[in-house]
């Protein structure tokens, strides 16, 4: 069976399958088409994109594809909803109550996604924004590059205290998180707002930033593929930012030739953000951990019963930049979730002790969605249609990685110290466990879900109906 197109990310991505993720087009996410011989779901046909026609389309894709058919509630009146979101959350709200779909099945926009996935561009400042949960203070926990608040100034660790005017504070106590979020406008380009921060240990700035277009670089260039130093033990780091775009390819093959070419053999993998995306990448990246394990299992995809014909194995392939890994340590946070969860867990059959999750629990989703595309409409519907379990078929892990994985070591996200500067928190942390010293243990009792880290900080996200495709599966960016 040839791979196709899924998607598996905390709230969303992809793999290949053969099925057509087409339901309703030639080809899961519309850039790879049925394999041969593959039998594509019909097309179902949408006289017009009146809303209850989008509707109606909508509940025949879930009904036919949601991984918990026992769990989608069939009896919703869709003759009450004007949007499809609010419709979907409906439909799955019993699969919802038992924390088996937290908001992962949803509908975006085909033309953003497609862009993408292909290109990684997206819309916004190019920031992901955490606030403190004791005191209502929102700060930047990254910035990406090549976007425009990142020109203005921002980086990690600074501060934002006002938007046009009104401080951070003040929206806080008028609105909460929403009314922060809502300040800072949808995610299109030319969206301006005059914002006043402070950068890490510097003065007051006030600048007008306008949102644009720009590339989710995956990898940074400044600190998303190091070989550090633990007292003369070579040690490769890899900030891996998403799964969500195909451009994670080259970037991960780079970084793991360099591991390579220096000997490496203990991994940092810091997945703290990354929300998912391209289930294809996660296998690729574990692949590149272990070499020795070419050709052999490495994970399998269920479908519901009445799919079961497609149900896959996936095995190792070769890869020419892969090492062979003897310890690794995943950094997690709330916001590593799907893909991000799928390579930790592809790898605790083949490391066992020699694996740990470091900073604080993960989200907890062991599924995957498909792309069903209303084309006429521009409506792509993201729906949890598969499961995702290691080789020893381990995917019950709903409540987070930390209830499964061998070790785990408890860190604070130090959002006021670099990434890839081996005293930020949890990168000390996993230079602990990898050197064989004592680390305290992660509770299990809270889920991701929002929570960001060991901290007292969650990611600011705007409400899911109004979220972009990029924010579903970038935790906090705007």
């Amino acid at each position: 069976m040839a791979l196709a197109k899924l998607r598996a990310c905390t709230r969303t991505s992809r793999f290949a399958f053969t099925t057509a993720c087409a339901a309703l087009v030639a080809a899961c996410g519309g850039d790879e088409p049925p394999p041969t011989g593959a039998t594509p779901t019909p097309t179902p046909t949408v006289a017009t994109c009146s809303i209850q026609n989008r509707l109606a389309t909508t509940f025949n894709v879930f009904n036919t594809n949601y991984l918990f058919p026992n769990l989608l509630d069939t009896s919703v009146n869709r003759s009450q909803f004007n949007a499809i979101q609010p419709y979907i959350d409906a439909l799955v709200a019993p699969a919802r109550a038992q924390d088996k779909d937290r908001y992962f099945s949803y509908v975006t926009s085909i033309a953003e996604e497609n862009a993408r996935i292909e290109s990684g561009a997206t819309a916004g400042f190019g920031i992901r924004l955490v606030y403190d949960t004791s005191n209502a203070r929102v700060f930047i926990a990254e910035a990406f590059e090549n976007a425009p608040a990142f020109a203005a100034g921002f980086d990690r660790g600074t501060e934002l205290l006002a938007i046009n005017g009104t401080t951070v504070a003040a929206l806080f106590a008028s609105g909460g998180a929403q009314a922060v979020s809502d300040a800072l406008g949808p995610s299109t380009p030319g969206t301006s707002r005059t914002l006043r921060f402070r950068p890490l240990g510097g003065a007051e700035i006030t600048a007008t930033v306008a949102k644009a277009n720009y590339n989710l670089d995956p990898v940074s260039d400044r600190y998303g593929a190091l070989v550090l130093d633990d007292g003369g033990k070579k040690v490769g780091y890899l900030n891996l930012r998403t799964f969500g775009s195909e451009t994670v390819e080259p970037n991960i093959r780079d970084a793991f030739q360099k591991f390579r070419d220096q000997g490496v053999t203990e991994v940092i993998v810091d997945l703290r953000y990354n929300g998912g995306g391209l289930v294809s990448m996660g296998v690729l990246l574990t692949d590149l951990l272990a070499r020795s394990q070419a050709g052999s299992l490495m994970s399998r995809i269920s479908f519901r019963p009445s799919r079961a014909s497609e149900n896959e194995d996936i095995n190792f392939s070769s890869q020419p930049q892969a090492i062979n890994a003897t310890k690794i340590a995943f950094i997690s946070t709330g916001g590593t979730a799907s893909a991000s969860e799928f390579v930790p867990n592809n790898m605790i059959p083949v490391l066992g002790n020699g694996l740990a999750l470091v900073g604080s629990n993960s989200f907890g989703k062991p599924v995957g969605q498909e792309a069903f595309d209303i084309t006429a409409c521009d409506d792509r519907l993201r729906v949890v249609s598969l499961k995702l379990e290691n080789r020893n078929g381990q995917g019950e892990y709903f409540t987070g990685l930390a209830s499964v994985m061998p070790n785990t070591c408890r860190a604070g996200d130090d959002i006021f110290t670099p990434f890839g500067n081996p005293n930020e928190a949890s990168i000390k942390a996993a230079l602990d466990f990898l050197g064989g010293r004592s680390c305290t243990p992660i509770t299990t009792q809270t889920q991701g879900q929002s929570v960001m880290s060991a901290d007292d900080r969650v990611f600011l996200q705007p409400q899911p109906g109004k979220r972009s495709g990029a924010q579903w599966e970038i935790p906090g960016l705007y």
